[in-house]
């Protein structure tokens, strides 16, 4: 069955896995099935991190994790890093959030690496297989390790959950006492956050999220001509606007991608265009919402409904860390080299 096939049922799964808050297993075995969790391609993956988001934005989101991790294996890592990354079975976290009270720390002792302390907001928490984290190492600054998980770290719930998300099953990771090789240690000192990679890699996200945006106008239109409320023509002009902004998504997802990725392009540039597009998909999935909430009235706030869902998911996912400063510096650079607009 072909990816875009299994849309409706990953979509009838989303409620079930949402009320339980349970991890969506049986899709992740059906992405495994296909290939779906070694590196893919680049012409074909920003249409695979669409209709996973369409199915279910709980299942994006740990993929999009996961693919996040090979990249950067792919990125910083050794020959042998990389040929694990290409060949294993194992699904991935990406856990990179400190709490408050400070993250993760390693120790060298020779040979083996201790490590203390917790990440927090952890997609995937007791069901991933491997993970890459960041730590910090005194003297030297932030590095990423990548492990397999199952090393004794303790994973618990989240003080508070989240509202959306919930089948994504994030909790919080203590891998106080978790001994690990050397050959754990990703890249350099820094390198998680080293440009382009860093700033790139949040068009897979805005993939995701557009995908989540095309099953909203999907359910809200149908639901719309089921229960009679379709011929209002305010509610065609809304519906019409919300159209708008999902092509709008699709077309920025394709183009950042594109420019993201391609390294013969000006890094600046790629940084820019990336941030440009993760807000423009960003804007236009919470105006989406507002017009189909706006459309639809009560109905989209029914527990039980993918309208519901979907809303409560998307408003989660797209709460991505600094959005603010995202716009801004691609603002600054494009209004500093006009230049790029050819």
């Amino acid at each position: 069955m072909d990816l875009q096939e299994l849309i409706p049922w990953m979509q009838r799964r989303s409620l079930i896995l949402d009320e339980a808050a349970h991890y969506p297993a049986e899709e992740m075995q059906q992405l495994r099935k296909r290939g779906l969790i070694h590196p893919q391609p680049l012409h074909s993956l920003p249409t695979t991190l669409m209709r996973i988001g369409q199915g279910n934005l709980s299942l994006g989101r740990v993929y999009e994790a996961h693919v996040n991790a090979l990249h950067l294996i792919a990125c910083y890592g050794t020959a042998s890093q990389r040929a694990w990354a290409n060949s294993a079975e194992d699904i991935f976290a990406l856990w990179a959030t400190d709490p408050p009270n400070g993250g993760v720390t390693m120790h060298r002792q020779g040979a083996t690496i201790r490590l203390t302390g917790s990440k927090q907001f952890c997609s995937g928490a007791g069901h991933s297989t491997a993970a890459l984290i960041t730590a910090t190492e005194p003297g030297i600054g932030t590095r990423m390790l990548i492990l397999t998980l199952g090393r004794g770290e303790t994973v618990s719930p989240l003080p508070a959950p989240l509202a959306g998300m919930r089948a994504a099953v994030t909790g919080a990771v203590d891998f106080t006492g978790c001994e690990l090789p050397e050959t754990a240690i990703l890249g350099d000192p820094g390198d998680y956050m080293r440009e382009p990679v860093f700033s790139v890699g949040a068009w897979r996200g805005s993939a995701v999220a557009c995908g989540g945006l095309i099953a909203l106008l999907h359910e809200a239109i149908n639901h719309l001509k089921q229960s009679g409320g379709w011929d209002n023509p305010h509610t065609q002009s809304r519906i019409g606007e919300a159209l708008i902004a999902r092509e709008t998504s699709r077309h920025w997802v394709k183009s950042i991608a594109r420019i993201g990725e391609d390294t013969a392009q000006d890094t600046d540039y790629r940084v820019a265009t990336v941030g440009l597009g993760r807000i423009a998909v960003e804007s236009a999935c919470l105006d989406a919402m507002r017009l189909v909430q706006r459309s639809i009235g009560l109905s989209s706030f029914r527990h039980g409904s993918l309208i519901e869902l979907l809303c409560r998911d998307l408003a989660t996912y797209l709460r991505q860390p600094a959005p603010d400063d995202a716009l801004t510096e691609a603002s600054a650079w494009f209004a500093g080299y006009p230049q790029a607009e050819t």
